[in-house]
């Protein structure tokens, strides 16, 4: 029996509680064996944030997802050159680990976007896509996508960026490890 592996793309810039929940909620719901963060190198559809670091981002995710016995870092995206393409990423994985079946988690605005995807056709068949809610997007696609209910979190990393570049706190809307590393680096002031 393959084991069942969900990948979590993003940033992670910085990994917040919203993350966690979606994790979480897809590893059980799902009934998966692991879930696997996936931070990206060079996101296709998004600017690079130059002032925070790779090794910045893998330490907050680290200290977001320590003590957690299913959750784990694939950094496969970091140690690869140039735009991180789904396609890409899940050929190399399946090629290194072929008695793994691996889901890929979207979000809600990620699934209205799914027909926009760098080889879509083909990774549709080589990947299972679970997408959770999210407020304000439609979750109807062309594509097979399994939807699992996860609570709302109206919650991104760009609102936390934007809250302590104001002074403001972010206790709470991330992991307390997390709030330490950005307040001892001084992230996003």
């Amino acid at each position: 029996m393959k084991k069942k592996v969900g990948l979590l793309g993003g940033t992670f810039n910085p990994p917040h509680m919203g993350h966690l929940v979606i994790a979480e909620q897809v590893l059980e719901k799902a009934q998966l064996d692991e879930i696997r963060f996936l931070p990206n190198h060079v996101p296709p559809h998004k600017q690079a944030d130059e002032r925070v670091t790779v090794d910045q981002r893998l330490r907050m995710l680290e200290a977001a997802i320590k003590g957690h016995p299913r959750f784990s870092i694939e950094r496969i995206e970091l140690e690869r050159q140039g735009a991180s393409y789904t396609y890409d990423t899940i050929k190399l994985l399946m090629e290194r680990e072929e008695d793994t079946e691996f889901s890929f988690i979207i979000g809600g605005d990620m699934i209205e976007y799914l027909p926009k995807w760098y080889k879509i056709e083909e990774l549709q068949h080589m990947v299972k896509f679970i997408g959770v809610n999210r407020p304000d997007y439609t979750h109807e696609s062309s594509f097979n996508v399994q939807l699992i209910e996860v609570p709302a979190i109206d919650l991104s990393s760009s609102y936390i960026r934007d809250t302590v570049n104001k002074g403001q706190t972010v206790r709470y809307l991330v992991p307390d490890d997390v709030y330490r590393y950005i307040k001892e680096e001084k992230l996003y002031e």
